[in-house]
């Protein structure tokens, strides 16, 4: 297996307190992982570390892939649901790459966008506002996005957060599919019974790293009882 993603002593910090600090490891191609830890423990801003949404304080990330190559889902919470744009335009987004600023979309384009939505479940909801869409139908319309957008590597920041089962379990399916065709996924989570059932890989993080590799090896007792505790201290040292 080559190297999709490697991380060299990574730390990142908000206003001087580190966030993550010296992080380092590497991410396999064709690996599905998730990343795991206590509230606060610095998830979200490792996988944004990782898209280029953050910058380093010290270390680094190099990619074994252009790195304009990768798909980045952020957090429902942090996307801007009342822009005027129907279901199916939202979705062509995912083409931006070839289509770039100036180009027409052409049939080829909206026959993938059609079928990105009959994948998630959606095919009829193309003309629909996003506003309208439940939670659950906005998420399957990104997840359709990410279908047109074709990238090899696919970062997921808590893409299941107050789905019902039933859309979880489709969009789980989907993951299947992307990790069965060789993409590299990372997905920042926090059911920890969901990555046991679905993740081969985890990274457990504290801020600092607790555990990284074979899911069944990571996640246990011990670990996540000094993941729990290392966070712990992590927060009295920032509130003294």
């Amino acid at each position: 297996m080559s190297d999709a993603v490697t991380i060299d002593h990574l730390t990142v910090a908000y206003e001087r307190r580190p966030a993550i600090q010296d992080i380092s490891g590497l991410f396999q191609t064709g690996t599905l992982t998730a990343i795991v830890g206590p509230n606060g423990a610095g998830k979200s801003t490792l996988l944004k570390a990782i898209a280029g949404i953050v910058r380093p304080a010290s270390g680094g990330v190099t990619f074994g892939l252009p790195r304009d190559r990768l798909a980045y889902l952020p957090q429902q919470s942090e996307i801007e649901r009342g822009f005027p744009i129907t279901v199916a335009d939202a979705v062509l987004l995912g083409r931006w790459r070839r289509l770039g600023w100036h180009r027409s979309a052409d049939g080829d384009d909206l026959e993938r966008v059609q079928a990105a939505l009959q994948a998630v479940g959606i095919g009829t909801l193309g003309d629909r506002l996003i506003a309208t869409l439940s939670s659950g139908q906005f998420q399957r319309m990104l997840f359709a996005r990410l279908i047109v957008q074709d990238s090899p590597l696919i970062l997921l920041d808590e893409p299941f957060t107050a789905l019902d089962e039933g859309t979880t379990a489709d969009l789980l399916a989907i993951l299947g599919d992307w990790h069965r065709e060789g993409r590299t996924i990372i997905a920042v989570l926090h059911d920890i019974a969901q990555v046991r059932a679905h993740f081969p890989e985890t990274l457990l993080l504290a801020r600092q790293l607790i555990g990284w590799g074979p899911t069944e090896s990571v996640l246990t007792a011990q670990h996540l009882a000094t993941a729990r505790a290392t966070s712990e201290s992590w927060d009295s040292a920032a509130a003294a």
